[in-house]
């Protein structure tokens, strides 16, 4: 069963498309990882998902019902995350939690405890003084506390120090291991997303140009260098990579470089006689990757 379903999503703003026909599932239990550029319409997808805003075309749909028309009683299954973390600055964390512990009947309140001890979150303090990052581990606490079915987070690690980064992603962790939740998040922590995130999803220009499984795209995605030298026909001795889909040409004083979108260890064996000596062959990280599809020198975006 698919948690998240966007079909054929159109936002625009005037006479700007901020999406473009997205569409993409999110099956239950998977950790989906919304990446973008600035501007690319991560945004303005969060909230067709989360029902606060209506698209121009196409549908959205949570836990099998439609979010725009069914949103109160699909968001009690949901937990969120927002990029601004957002409550009551006069408040207490101790007293924003018993409230919210009102709302749901699946409200854990010892998980809530365990969670903030665990953060270094100190509950007797107003919210409006807490820093940035302990206000988004707050937030993350309420969001996982009623045990939704599925968490949304935006940007949830936007500007907090290396170590609030990681005490996010390390609590994700524990969760998922827990209790199997469905993650959808968007972010510009690639690293982080990298060691999570089992679904990856990349906006750009409000067109969604990849959505596959992690493991798949960084099985096919690989960086080819050849050193200058030698007789290469002014291509870098290259030319017969057409087979395994050269997104990124970049030539330079060292040499060539292509990033493979295709990779083929068969193929390769094959076309390795043609290449220039000290050709070699790397694996790309998730952030290498996100770049070479947003900013491609040569080709098409796969």
């Amino acid at each position: 069963m698919s948690l998240i379903e966007v079909a054929a999503l159109t936002v625009r703003y005037g006479r700007r498309t901020a999406l473009d026909g997205v569409a993409f599932n999110v099956p239950e239990g998977a950790v989906y990882a919304l990446l973008g550029r600035n501007g690319a319409g991560k945004s303005s997808l969060v909230r067709c998902l989360l029902g606060v805003q209506r698209p121009a075309a196409g549908s959205v749909r949570l836990l099998g019902s439609d979010v725009w028309t069914r949103r109160a009683s699909i968001l009690r299954e949901v937990g969120v995350v927002p990029e601004e973390p957002d409550a009551p600055p006069a408040m207490t964390v101790h007293q924003i939690a018993a409230f919210c512990a009102r709302l749901y009947p699946r409200w854990d309140s010892a998980r809530v405890d365990d969670r903030l001890r665990r953060f270094g979150v100190p509950v007797d303090v107003p919210f409006g003084r807490l820093s940035k990052g302990q206000k988004g581990q707050v937030s993350l606490t309420l969001a996982l506390a009623p045990e939704p079915r599925l968490v949304i987070l935006d940007d949830p690690t936007l500007g907090l120090d290396p170590l609030a980064r990681r005490a996010v992603f390390e609590e994700l962790i524990v969760d998922l291991a827990d209790r199997g939740t469905t993650v959808f998040l968007t972010s510009h922590d690639l690293a982080g997303v990298e060691g999570i995130a089992d679904h990856v999803g990349v906006l750009c220009d409000g067109r969604l140009v990849l959505d596959e499984e992690l493991e798949s795209l960084k099985g096919r995605f690989r960086r080819l260098r050849v050193p200058a030298g030698g007789e290469d026909g002014g291509d870098g001795g290259l030319a017969g990579l057409a087979d395994l889909a050269p997104l990124r040409i970049a030539q330079s004083g060292w040499g060539t470089e292509a990033v493979l979108t295709r990779w083929d260890e068969e193929r390769l064996e094959e076309i390795s006689p043609t290449l220039p000596r000290g050709a070699e062959v790397s694996a790309l990280t998730l952030e290498e990757i996100f770049l070479a599809v947003v900013e491609p020198v040569a080709g098409e975006r796969p």
